[in-house]
C-alpha cells in the first residue's frame, strides 16, 4: 500500500495470535484492522478525529483480489464538455479487467437540466444494480485519466448508503505503467438487486448554499482551477458566470496529487493544501467545483484526513452561476 499507510510500521501485520497477546489496546485495535486489510491513518493528534478506514486502495491490493467473486470494478473516467475521445470510447478501448463503466451522465436525475444531478435512491439502486452491483459487493472504482470522477463515484455509493466502496489510488495511469493487463470492450455484467437509501447530509442544495452566504455556518471550498474560480477565465459552459461563491475558498483539485505518479499526495501535503488556502478543519466544510464531479477530490482528501462529515454541492458553479442566480464573488479567495 506504500504511503497510505502514513507512517505506520507494516511489521504490524501481525497474526491474529499475537494481536491477541498484545496489552496496549491502541496497537491492539490497529492490527485488528490492518489484518481486515483497511489502511488506517492517524488522527492529527490524539484529541481530535478517530482513525478511519483508508478508501484508497492500491495497485497490488487490487491485482491480489481482481478475481474476488463479490469485488465489483467500475471505470468512472469523465471528461469536461466537448473533450474527445468521450470517456466510454476511452473505456472501450482499455479498461481494467471486468471492469464495467460507470455513467455520471446516465446515473443522474434526467428530469433536471443541470448536469449529472443525483438521482433517486430509487434509480440509483436500479442503475447500479444492472452494473451487475449488489449490496453485499466491495466496489472499486478508477479513473482513466486521473481523478477527477471516481471520488464523485465514490461519494455517490456512500451518500446511497453503500460504505463498502474504494477507490484505485493512481488508476488506470499507474496500472498500466506498472504493466498489469487491461481489456478492450464492453463488459456485460449480470444484473443483481441493490437497494440503497439516500443520505441527504452529504449533499448540499443551491437554496442552503444562499442561505449559508448569511450564516457563514459552513465553508464552501472551490475545487476549480484558480484563474475560474477568481473570474479571469471563462466557464466551459455556455451562459454560465465567471467566479464563485461569496466567502469560498479555493483548493484546486490537481494540488492534492501527483501528476506524475497518478497517485494522491501524503497527508500532510494535502492537510497542508486545505490550511494554507484558509481553511479550518475542525469546522463544517462544504465541497464545489463546476459541476459536482471535482469537488469529490476535495471531499476525499478530507476524508483521508479524518475529516469525513463534510457534504459535497451538486449543482456546484453550472448552478450557481447561471444568468440571474444568486450574487458572484471574483479575485481572489
Amino acid at each position: 500500500m506504500g504511503a497510505e499507510e502514513e507512517g505506520l510500521d507494516l511489521s504490524l501485520r501481525h497474526s491474529g495470535a499475537r494481536v491477541a497477546r498484545t496489552r496496549n489496546p491502541f496497537i491492539h485495535h490497529l492490527c485488528r484492522a490492518i489484518d481486515s486489510g483497511l489502511a488506517l491513518r492517524a488522527p492529527r493528534n490524539d484529541k481530535e478525529r478517530p482513525m478511519t478506514p483508508d478508501p484508497l486502495v492500491s495497485t497490488e491490493w487490487l491485482a491480489a483480489h481482481i478475481n474476488d467473486a463479490n469485488l465489483k470494478v467500475l471505470d468512472a473516467s469523465f471528461k469536461l464538455p466537448g473533450v474527445l475521445p468521450l470517456p466510454k470510447d476511452d473505456y472501450l478501448a482499455a479498461h481494467l479487467p471486468g471492469a464495467v463503466f460507470f455513467d455520471v451522465d446516465a446515473v443522474s436525475d434526467h428530469s433536471n437540466p443541470l448536469p449529472h444531478m443525483y438521482p433517486s435512491a430509487e434509480q440509483f439502486g436500479r442503475d447500479v444494480g444492472n452494473l451487475g452491483i449488489g449490496n453485499a459487493d466491495t466496489v472499486v472504482i478508477y479513473d482513466a485519466g486521473g481523478w477527477v470522477a471516481a471520488p464523485r463515484a465514490w461519494w455517490m455509493f456512500l451518500a446511497f448508503g453503500h460504505g463498502n466502496v474504494r477507490i484505485l489510488n493512481g488508476g488506470l495511469k499507474k496500472w498500466r505503467a506498472e504493466g498489469r493487463p487491461v481489456e478492450s470492450g464492453e463488459v456485460k455484467p449480470k444484473p443483481a438487486t441493490f437497494k440503497a437509501s439516500y443520505d441527504a447530509k452529504r449533499v448540499r442544495s443551491m437554496q442552503q448554499l444562499v442561505a449559508n452566504v448569511e450564516s457563514n455556518k459552513e465553508q464552501v471550498i472551490d475545487a476549480r482551477a484558480a484563474d475560474r474560480f477568481e473570474g479571469r477565465a471563462p466557464e466551459p459552459r455556455a451562459g454560465i458566470r465567471s467566479g464563485h461563491i461569496p466567502g469560498a475558498r479555493n483548493v484546486p483539485y490537481n494540488l492534492l496529487f501527483d501528476a506524475a505518479t497518478g497517485t494522491m499526495k501524503p497527508l500532510d501535503d494535502l492537510r497542508a493544501a486545505f490550511t494554507g488556502a484558509g481553511v479550518k478543519l475542525d469546522a463544517p466544510i462544504v465541497t464545489s467545483c463546476g459541476s459536482g464531479v471535482s469537488a469529490g477530490v476535495l471531499t476525499l482528501a478530507l476524508y483521508r484526513l479524518g475529516i469525513t462529515d463534510t457534504a459535497l454541492y451538486d449543482g456546484s458553479w453550472s448552478e450557481w452561476g447561471q444568468a440571474g442566480g444568486p450574487p458572484v464573488a471574483t479575485g481572489p479567495a
